[in-house]
């Protein structure tokens, strides 16, 4: 007589070869691949769990559900632009406007975190659990720290100020590349720009 088999058990899987040391670092840089492969509607818990050659419970096991995972990987690409603060409100408040413009722009002209951040954008455009995601990032963990290091009256609504003016030049010089802004001199843009988000974070 056969035995018959146990029932399996809901939750956490079963230990494999596949979890382990790395397993987490594994589905993390696969779920980044996926979404910017995908963008956020089209990515899925399967499918990022087939690139890092686990099962999809274990990823929801360390994640959660798809918008965790989602914020998580995002975290991972954004995290140049969140070291932000530190660098442009060392120096105090003057030029601040400039610092920030340019640090945040030179992050888009680079190839290699370009392309990330391109996915991310692309996805909050689409789909609100991902621009709520993204909004998060830029308002509460970047700019609005960086107006708080400012100590200035109306510290949220100065740092989405600024956020708009970034994030709008953002949009339309790297995804829509609407002329003659996408081929303009990034000194020059930066010049330009610069000074209105000074006036957003520091002005009267």
């Amino acid at each position: 007589m056969t035995a018959t088999p146990a029932p399996r058990r809901r939750g956490r899987p079963a230990r494999t070869d596949t979890e382990g040391p790395g397993a987490r670092e594994r589905i993390l840089a696969a779920a980044r691949a996926e979404f910017a492969r995908h963008g956020y509607d089209k990515a899925s818990i399967r499918g990022i769990a087939k690139g890092a050659g686990v099962d999809p419970a274990l990823v929801h096991h360390y994640f959660g559900p798809k918008e965790k995972i989602f914020a998580a990987a995002v975290e991972v690409d954004f995290a140049p632009a969140l070291e932000a603060p530190a660098v442009v409100v060392a120096s105090g408040r003057e030029q601040v406007g400039q610092r920030l413009t340019s640090f945040f722009l030179q992050l888009w002209e680079d190839p290699v975190s370009r392309e990330p951040l391109l996915a991310i954008v692309r996805s909050a455009v689409a789909n609100e659990t991902a621009a709520t995601v993204f909004r998060d990032l830029v308002s509460s963990r970047l700019m609005l720290r960086i107006a708080d290091e400012l100590d200035v009256p109306e510290a949220g609504l100065r740092s989405e100020l600024a956020a708009a003016q970034l994030v709008g030049v953002t949009m339309l010089r790297y995804v829509i590349k609407v002329e003659p802004l996408a081929s303009a001199d990034l000194d020059q843009v930066v010049a330009l720009v610069a000074p209105a988000v000074q006036r957003h974070l520091t002005g009267d």
